[in-house]
């Protein structure tokens, strides 16, 4: 089993010791049926005998394993992800800490404000005494994390359309980030239904409804989008249908060929437009012909 023949043993084409090339045979290697591979790498020399042969094995899989591993989290999909878990982490804590920050300067400084832009105020002044170096050091630290959240969110700007084209046309650049997030990759993203997509980021709310707690989520974290929560309630369903139908043929078209199609784009805006023009026409929305679409 060797990348070149099908009907030779991987172990034939590496060297006595070569665990790079043991690990990259395994990987790219196939066979055509099973065969006695133990007794091929003994009677080629490559093996002592079976015990010793299934040891090369063990060592040479989990090389190939590493690499692998190594590999996928090195791809850009998932730099992404990182990025995004990164921002929100950031943006989450920036906001936290600012508000414990101004709480406290409330105690040492007249007329301080809320949230991240207090604690920025308060980041720009000159401390008297050693409670007030704290806190504006504290504040120094929130204002940092703040800014490195809004350059995270630059950077998904700048990468997303690069990883995923269609998506980040389609989406936004971080909505698709976060929806590449939620996924786990670009290429689980792509291999999900859409009415799987249409309810990233609300399992919450999906397990209740499973469990009979609730009613079934009409969307998840698609709802930041304008499309969706830009839409009159009663339409807010159909346009969540719609949208996630598109990311899910978008997040495809991504991971297996890469191009940009501005048709899909085309499309999205005109079913849109049709489902938005139900409230000028005076329907009361919901289910209509032609709105139970099937998952892409």
């Amino acid at each position: 089993m060797t990348p070149n023949a099908a009907d030779s043993g991987w172990f034939e084409s590496v060297d006595s010791g070569d665990l790079a090339g043991a690990a990259d045979a395994i990987r790219r290697g196939s066979a055509d049926a099973p065969a006695d591979w133990p007794a091929q790498a003994v009677e080629a020399g490559v093996a002592a005998d079976t015990d010793d042969y299934y040891a090369q094995l063990r060592t040479a899989t989990i090389d190939a394993a590493r690499e692998a591993v190594a590999e996928r989290e090195g791809a850009d999909d998932q730099q992404l992800l990182h990025a995004v878990r990164a921002m929100d982490d950031a943006t989450r804590t920036a906001n936290e800490l600012a508000e414990r920050c101004t709480e406290w300067a409330n105690t040492q400084f007249d007329d301080v404000a809320s949230g991240i832009d207090g604690a920025r105020e308060i980041a720009t002044c000159e401390p008297d005494d050693p409670v007030q170096e704290r806190v504006v050091a504290l504040a120094t630290r929130i204002d940092n994390l703040a800014t490195e959240a809004d350059e995270l969110r630059g950077f998904i700007e700048r990468l997303a359309p690069e990883v995923a084209p269609n998506l980040a046309e389609m989406a936004g650049p971080v909505l698709a980030a976060r929806l590449i997030s939620l996924a786990g990759g670009l290429d689980s993203l792509a291999k999900k239904p859409s009415g799987t997509v249409q309810v990233l980021g609300a399992e919450d709310a999906l397990f209740a409804h499973l469990a009979g707690r609730g009613s079934s989520p009409k969307h998840g974290i698609i709802y930041t989008h304008p499309y969706v929560n830009g839409t009159r309630p009663e339409d807010r369903g159909s346009a969540a249908r719609a949208l996630a139908g598109k990311l899910t043929i978008a997040a495809r078209i991504d991971h297996y060929s890469g191009d940009f199609r501005p048709g899909i784009h085309d499309e999205l805006d005109d079913r849109m437009a049709t489902i938005r023009a139900r409230a000028d026409d005076g329907d009361g929305g919901g289910n209509v012909d032609g709105d139970t679409e099937e998952e892409q």
